[in-house]
């Protein structure tokens, strides 16, 4: 029966991921931590529920594959475009400059050049599921510290392509001949240009067969087979099955069926990483932890320190407040899934030796079960170290603020609010945390400052204590939180308009001292009714007064569980009385020059054309012999079921 072992230990690692799972996201951790420790404590040096390792590590290799395969399908071009600052200043020096100081550290130990490079790469990469998955929690994907993670951490994924590529050059030793170095790349990437290239072509046609079939058990096979299909492919040619799935997700991201894609492939996805984050526990030997606890606590902290510098000097570098890099370095600062590929990759090529890999691989994981605590008291440590950074003056304006608005961030709320508040003639002056926005918009001559709102000395000098209004526009709940405390402290009277995302953060946000929250989360809502009532031809007075009831009770009828049914507007008694709506004509439409008669509206849909607005004129009444025109404007009644029947005769086009 021992072949059949790799069934129980998937068993064992199943029931133990399930409860797992449900703790950990009750605790507001990432399940991947979870899924270590388990692996640590149910593995060969644990419990050893699991002794024999050999066939997990074939299903986590196969996690890994669908991993990037889905990393592969969810970078797009335009995307990065967009993110190209941080993808490139950001990301290129982080791991530059970690790979650097790094080989530099590891070759003073005595460690061979190459071995040196090896680990520094190892060091270089952060967790993207563990970082995505807190800032996510913690809603500040979009925040300046989060959208500089995202950038950095996407350039790490693509950089692992690379990685694989020099893989072997590294393992050939450092006396390599230079000649046979520069084939050896020239041959690694000819290869991947050859597989990109048929790829391109050959996938889409198979694709849109797919897709032709009209079976969804064709297509998901069909998927299955290109991703393994490819990642076979440069594994036979020496490369990664891993680098053969990113060619493939890349190519089909441009696919127009990427998003059905990534839902067939997901949940295989969840299900083969669960498992390699448990082999990865699974490897940890904990007598070896016990052997050399200083050195791995000297390693782990060596590393999340190294990490954390290099980050915090890079977004300095970019001109971010220290507040910002501070939370930026500790939410990079630990090792990431794809280097425990890569050192098992190194490991064929000898670039690792045994104590080695034990120490990095104890290491590793102390760094990723420490970052959820790191993202607690992250805005601590980030705030004490903003405390002490200096503040640089503006230059005074030549016209005095007062009774004055304070716009706090510069995306597109803030930019509306200012252009509206600039036509009515009222004063205000923008707080803008992103330098190139504010290097921008300080050319066009906008009354803008730079900083950290947050901070007491930059409320001074929006003139705080003469303002009317201070209005958080920005997207980090976290800033948002502690500028509205400060500002409130400075000028208990000033009133605060704070944006959110969601309800449940309104109570809190009012607590500490917010006048009006505004969450985007209701305002769609609002928006969302609102057009749905506009098709049934609810009068619009009437879905005004919706809107202003539920704002005026500061959106607590959609907040709590059972609303008050009575306190609004019956709209099943306007929907059964009748009403009164207008058509415009468009030049297209198939009715124009027709006659009343021949249009014969009343007849086929029980509604009535009671009069026609012609430019200036009025036709009130009109005969059947009136004739329709380019422009006009026919005023319809009847029920909404005759009405909407009306609209759907008037609509037809050329």
């Amino acid at each position: 029966m021992q072949q059949f072992t790799i069934i129980k230990d998937i068993v064992i690692i199943l029931l133990v991921s399930i409860p797992i799972i449900f703790v950990f996201n009750k605790l507001k951790i990432p399940s991947i931590v979870g899924f270590l420790a388990a692996g640590m404590i149910i593995g060969p040096h644990g419990f050893q529920l699991i002794s024999e390792i050999t066939e997990i590590e074939v299903m986590a290799e196969v996690g890994v594959i669908l991993l990037l395969f889905v990393i592969g399908l969810e970078v797009s071009i335009k995307q990065l475009m967009r993110m190209k600052k941080f993808l490139i200043i950001a990301g290129g020096l982080q791991l530059i400059g970690t790979i650097a100081f790094s080989s530099i550290i590891f070759y003073s130990f005595g460690i061979n050049i190459t071995q040196s490079i090896f680990l520094a790469m190892l060091v270089s990469l952060s967790s993207t599921a563990i970082v995505l998955k807190l800032l996510s929690d913690k809603r500040e994907l979009e925040a300046p510290h989060g959208r500089i993670a995202l950038g950095v951490l996407i350039f790490q994924d693509l950089a692992i392509v690379p990685m694989f590529i020099v893989l072997p050059i590294l393992g050939s030793g450092s006396n390599m001949p230079v000649s046979e170095i520069v084939l050896q790349l020239f041959f690694a990437f000819g290869v991947v240009g050859v597989v990109l290239l048929a790829s391109n072509y050959l996938m889409p046609r198979i694709l849109e067969t797919l897709v032709k079939m009209k079976m969804r058990e064709a297509f998901t096979v069909g998927i299955l087979l290109i991703l393994l299909g490819t990642a076979y492919l440069t594994h036979a040619v020496g490369l990664s099955f891993a680098l053969g799935a990113f060619i493939a997700g890349l190519i089909l991201s441009e696919s127009d069926y990427s998003h059905q894609i990534v839902a067939e492939i997901l949940p295989l996805k969840d299900a083969f990483n669960s498992i390699f984050f448990v082999s990865i526990g699974l490897l940890l030997n904990i007598g070896f932890v016990f052997q050399f606890p200083y050195l791995l606590i000297g390693i782990t902290a060596g590393i999340i320190a190294l990490k954390a510098i290099v980050v915090i000097a890079i977004v300095k570098f970019m001109k971010y407040p220290l507040r910002t890099a501070v939370l930026a370095g500790l939410g990079l600062a630990q090792i990431g899934e794809f280097s425990f590929v890569l050192a098992q990759a190194g490991m064929n090529f000898q670039l690792i030796p045994d104590d080695f890999y034990n120490a990095f691989l104890a290491s590793s994981i102390f760094t990723m079960i420490l970052t959820p605590f790191f993202f607690k008291f992250a805005p601590v440590i980030a705030n004490r170290f903003g405390e002490i950074e200096p503040i640089k003056k503006t230059v005074e304006d030549e016209h005095k603020l007062t009774k004055h608005v304070i716009i706090v961030g510069f995306g597109l709320n803030g930019k509306n609010l200012a252009r509206v508040l600039k036509e009515a003639g009222i004063q205000y002056i923008v707080v803008e945390m992103n330098p190139d926005t504010f290097q921008e918009q300080k050319s066009k001559g906008e009354r803008i400052i730079y900083g950290d709102i947050t901070r007491e000395e930059i409320l001074h000098q929006t003139k705080i204590e003469d303002a009317n209004i201070i209005v958080f526009a920005i997207s980090d709940p976290a800033s948002a939180r502690r500028g509205l405390i400060q500002a409130k402290i400075m000028k208990p009277d000033i009133y605060a308009i704070v944006r959110t995302r969601f309800l449940s953060e309104i109570d809190e946000l009012m607590s500490m001292g917010a006048d009006e929250v505004i969450p985007e989360e209701f305002e769609t809502s609002l928006q969302i009714f609102s057009k749905v009532l506009e098709r049934y031809h609810i009068p619009l007075n009437v879905i005004m007064r919706q809107v202003a009831l539920l704002r005026g009770e500061s959106y607590t009828l959609m907040r709590a569980e059972t609303a008050d049914i009575n306190s609004f507007i019956h709209l099943n008694e306007i929907l059964a009385a009748g009403l009164t709506d207008t058509f415009y004509i468009e030049g297209d439409n198939i009715h124009i020059n027709k006659t009343l008669s021949d249009l014969n509206l009343r007849a086929k849909t029980e509604a009535t054309i009671i009069a026609i607005v012609r430019g200036k004129e009025t036709l009130t009444n009109p005969s059947g012999n009136e004739v329709i025109k380019v422009g006009d404007t026919l005023v319809i009644t009847g029920n909404h079921q005759s009405v909407d029947r009306a609209f759907q005769l008037l609509n037809g086009k050329k």
